[in-house]
């Protein structure tokens, strides 16, 4: 087993429209206004943005999100991660019943040394740390949708 490979999946229940929510997802930039882990984003084009996230632990993880994938009419926005952590992530939003089911998948490498390091011991912590950190994510943009 590769203890630096992780699979993550965590599914949001959302009030709002699939419309409205891809279109929030859609935006990284604004990311950091309602999800309080992703520290900043800054657009290096018009498909990339250099992300630095942080959750409970104290680490800080900086990558690059590239987008290879942007279809509204499936739902579907995916990137390609590369820094700290190299892989990819998609999200997919569908409708779900009267609101939205947000589907986020993410395979990654982490290649920062001190995750490299802690790999082994320090793995129950990264993927807890990864769960506080969608939990905040999820509420965080259900309270931004409702107030906007």
């Amino acid at each position: 087993m590769d203890w630096t490979h992780y699979r993550f999946l965590s599914l949001w229940n959302l009030t709002a429209s699939a419309d409205v929510v891809y279109g929030a997802l859609e935006r990284p930039e604004d990311y950091p206004r309602w999800w309080p882990q992703v520290r900043s984003v800054h657009r290096l084009d018009d498909t990339t943005g250099l992300f630095t996230v942080r959750a409970f632990l104290p680490y800080d993880l900086t990558f690059t999100a590239r987008e290879v994938r942007r279809d509204p009419a499936a739902g579907v926005l995916e990137t390609a991660l590369s820094g700290d952590m190299d892989g990819w992530a998609r999200w997919t939003v569908t409708p779900d019943g009267s609101g939205t089911l947000a589907r986020f998948d993410q395979v990654v490498d982490v290649g920062k040394p001190l995750l490299r390091r802690l790999a082994v011991p320090g793995r129950p912590f990264f993927r807890a740390n990864h769960r506080l950190m969608m939990r905040a994510g999820r509420r965080g943009l259900a309270a931004y949708l409702e107030a906007v």
